[in-house]
């Protein structure tokens, strides 16, 4: 029985499911929470998130910090050319994606104090802990005339 999308799910999610979402090889970012999946450790001085980026090449990872928020971003794409003896395609394919994701580090952090590393299809990220000090709240006075 088909239900209605109040019930938490799209009401044609099963039967489209193979048309409107094209297959897809392994790796490729179909999912962004799936394609970035990250591991957060804790450490005396800080954090370390592990992002596993497979496939993915140095070149196409960016890092940025900007408000208190670190995003990772990352593109991936895959031609696949295959050709007959007299060099007309047979099969031609392309894929492309790309995915990110932002972390709240806080607002004390600056660019230089996170260290990255790229190896082996992880992203490791090192974020230093930073001691929270809660702003002050000063009184303001209003003048009382007369």
């Amino acid at each position: 029985m088909l239900m209605p999308s109040i019930f938490g799910e799209n009401l044609f999610d099963d039967f489209f499911e193979g048309f409107a979402k094209p297959l897809m090889p392994a790796g490729s970012f179909t999912n962004q929470a799936a394609a970035m999946k990250t591991d957060v450790k804790e450490y005396d001085g800080g954090y370390q998130l592990d992002i596993d980026l497979p496939g993915v090449r140095k070149e196409d990872v960016k890092a940025e910090l900007k408000d208190g928020y670190l995003t990772v971003s990352a593109t991936h794409g895959t031609q696949n050319d295959q050709k007959d003896d007299n060099g007309r395609f047979i099969r031609r394919e392309r894929y492309y994606g790309t995915a990110s994701r932002s972390f709240y580090v806080g607002d004390q952090i600056k660019q230089e104090d996170i260290k990255a590393r790229f190896e082996n299809g992880i992203l490791s990220l090192r974020v230093p802990k930073v001691d929270a000090h809660p702003e002050i709240e000063q009184r303001k006075y209003i003048a009382i005339e007369g």
